[in-house]
């Protein structure tokens, strides 16, 4: 697949059917991931992937509780622009619920999950902003979706499940204390379409040089 239309069409899918994944296809998702950019080639990546029912049923029961806390924090919205809007909004709101609810029968789960460790250097001057760890792991999610997609599989970037962290490692084994969740993918094929989704025009969020010099 051509890599501009492959990363056109990475899109959240969130619902799946039980066809298996091929072991091949996964690693090379992984390999992809492995292959991002990050600060000072740190590589600070782990993944764990679940394919085990028994396990991938237990992380989709966390993953439920999860959202089911979050879902319930939301605000009702009163008001949209038109009805095309507030029906993009219905079925993300659909689809999002029906992945809580389905997460566990997804035929992969893949955590990531990234080190606790420091990151912020001094200097006589004091603590430097240098920015997050998160900013070296994101890059391998992204790569492992784009990838994904290119093989005619879904995935769906969540973090919903760090409300449940120290669950979710002790389930996964991970060493107590040292990593925590950077997100869960699923990954399996959708039954869904692959397609442009509506975002914000580019030309609109754009600056040319200076805050407020766009060109439209």
């Amino acid at each position: 697949m051509d890599t501009i239309e492959a990363i056109m069409t990475t899109r959240a899918m969130r619902r799946y059917s039980d066809r298996p994944v091929e072991q091949a296809d996964i690693e090379t998702c992984l390999r992809a991931a492995q292959q991002a950019p990050s600060g000072g080639n740190v590589q600070p990546q782990q993944y764990v992937v679940v394919q085990d029912p028994a396990k991938r049923a237990a992380l989709g029961e966390l993953y439920r509780t999860a959202f089911d806390r979050y879902e319930r924090s939301l605000p009702e919205p009163s008001t949209f622009a038109d009805e095309r809007q507030a029906a993009a909004w219905r079925r993300t709101r659909d689809a999002s619920r029906h992945l809580a609810d389905h997460l566990g029968d997804v035929p992969v789960i893949v955590v990531f999950l990234q080190p606790l460790i420091p990151w912020s250097p001094s200097d006589e001057e004091g603590p430097m902003d240098i920015g997050r760890l998160d900013a070296s792991v994101y890059p391998a999610v992204q790569n492992f979706c784009v990838a994904a997609r290119a093989l005619g599989l879904g995935t769906a970037l969540t973090t919903v499940i760090r409300i449940h962290t120290a669950e979710v490692l002790a389930l996964l084994g991970a060493p107590e204390g040292r990593y925590e969740v950077a997100a869960l993918t699923p990954l399996g094929y959708p039954t869904g379409n692959f397609g442009i989704a509506p975002r914000k025009p580019a030309a609109a969020v754009t600056h040319w040089d200076s805050w407020g010099d766009k060109r439209r």
